[in-house]
């Protein structure tokens, strides 16, 4: 499956977009919408450059949510894991009672499972209780229009 523009809109709603590198509450640095890979401190890129790498760090994250995720998923539910991925990365998604709940098909479960994940360096971040908000509702919004 592909993210649709939704989840792309999500993505970039609570990503931003920074044309100057910065490091994120977990000390990483990040350019463009939430971009880390080799970014380097006091980088800059230009608003198309931030559109182009958010184009393949989605392509990247797909892929992820593609092999890690063993059921069929609604585009809702499919854009909200892409978007928590991207935030958390592979290797929390690949390790998470998220994905165990997700794979054993205990749909009603997982948005409880998104929302569980608010912290950075320990501590709650109102930005994140959020984003996971948002992804907890979008998705279960195909679940209750269905």
């Amino acid at each position: 499956m592909k993210i649709s523009q939704a989840g792309i809109d999500l993505i970039k709603h609570f990503e931003g977009c920074a044309l100057q590198s910065y490091r994120c509450p977990s000390n990483v640095s990040t350019i463009g919408y939430g971009h880390t890979h080799d970014v380097k401190d006091d980088e800059t890129c230009t608003e198309e450059e931030a559109e182009n790498l958010l184009v393949e760090d989605l392509v990247e994250f797909e892929g992820y949510v593609n092999n890690l995720v063993t059921v069929p998923l609604e585009q809702n539910q499919f854009d909200a894991i892409v978007s928590w991925t991207f935030n958390l990365g592979p290797t929390n998604l690949g390790e998470s009672t998220l994905l165990t709940r997700l794979n054993d098909k205990a749909f009603w479960d997982v948005p409880f499972q998104i929302k569980r994940w608010t912290r950075s360096n320990g501590k709650v971040l109102e930005g994140l209780v959020k984003r996971r908000e948002a992804e907890a509702t979008l998705f279960k919004k195909q679940l209750t229009e269905n």
